[in-house]
């Protein structure tokens, strides 16, 4: 179960796995990926965080169920349908798509789970973060909440604040690192309560989106003291779900080191931290990073139903699909 009966919420577990790679080594310097245990690959990493305070949230409101946002292969609506289900929560999601896919194994696993699927056309689905079209959606389902996008909202970001990310196997990090697409777990360590106030925040993009650091500054809590955080935007390579040969290659050779990541969100950011350090553009003071593995393992099977990787790579990328 990821929560209990009652409305105490599921407390994360924590697992650390160090990364062999010899351009760490040459340059004295550590990164350990911080994996969060659920007993569940669809709610894994980072949405068990910021899914806890909004489903919380709906039980002790007495809603009926949620409605949310999200792409067509989405690791959040696949988060939301398994968490809903097991909390006894109706779900809906608004996919951005012209038709829904009945072959397409993400929005199946959410039909599996309860969630009613609902197709949002490109148009419709920028609309997502606008006040009055919430509202509107929220007029046709009073008892339903709404979650944002990604799960990125003040609640979401608050259910990353008091888990101390910093804390490795080795001692403390000077640095704290994941990936970032809408913003909330970047928000949510940087307002983090469990780790020591002098520990950075990284967040590496894999999105093109101009106004993200924006939105991150709208998460954040007023008048709290924030540590220092930055955001890198220089590899996102050819934009949102696009990977080339070099950063398949790079998630295959982790993998056989029973690290198991895909090239959208966790791959592609820890490439990215990887080439920072091997080529001395972080600061030489930080010798130990953290790095939050945010999970999305259930996409991989997405990127084998669209031909982007072989039957060969998805058993590799995927290993125990435990994230």
């Amino acid at each position: 179960m990821l929560y209990s009966s009652s409305v105490q919420f599921w407390q994360p577990q924590l697992r650390w796995q160090q990364l062999q790679y010899p351009q760490l080594s040459n340059n004295r310097v550590e990164i350990w990926l911080c994996h969060l245990d659920t007993g569940c690959n669809a709610v894994s990493g980072n949405k068990i965080l910021k899914l806890r305070y909004p489903l919380q949230q709906a039980l002790q409101q007495q809603k009926s169920g949620v409605f949310t946002f999200g792409g067509a292969f989405s690791n959040h609506l696949a988060a939301v349908a398994k968490a809903c289900q097991q909390l006894g929560l109706r779900s809906t999601g608004y996919v951005r798509t012209d038709q829904l896919d009945d072959s397409n194994p993400t929005l199946n696993f959410c039909r599996r789970h309860g969630m009613i699927l609902k197709a949002l056309d490109r148009h419709s689905y920028r609309l997502r973060n606008d006040s009055e079209f919430i509202a509107s959606l929220q007029a046709q389902q009073p008892q339903m909440l709404a979650i944002p996008e990604g799960g990125s909202s003040a609640a979401g970001a608050k259910g990353l604040r008091d888990v101390d990310f910093a804390n490795t196997p080795s001692g403390p990090a000077n640095l704290v690192c994941c990936a970032t697409a809408s913003g909330g777990t970047v928000a949510g360590l940087i307002a983090s309560q469990a780790m020591p106030a002098d520990t950075a925040i990284l967040g590496l993009t894999v999105v093109k989106d101009s106004s993200l650091n924006q939105r991150i500054e709208q998460l954040l809590p007023a008048q709290q003291p924030l540590r220092q955080w930055q955001l890198i935007s220089d590899y996102v390579g050819a934009g949102y779900a696009r990977f080339d040969t070099e950063l398949l290659a790079f998630c295959r050779q982790l993998a056989q080191q029973q690290l198991y990541v895909e090239p959208i969100y966790t791959g592609k950011a820890l490439a990215a931290l990887v080439h920072l350090v091997a080529n001395n553009k972080l600061s030489p003071a930080i010798r130990r990073i953290s790095f939050f593995h945010t999970g999305g393992l259930q996409g991989i099977h997405g990127l084998h139903y669209r031909q982007l990787i072989t039957a060969a790579d998805l058993a590799l990328l995927s290993g125990s699909m435990a994230d």
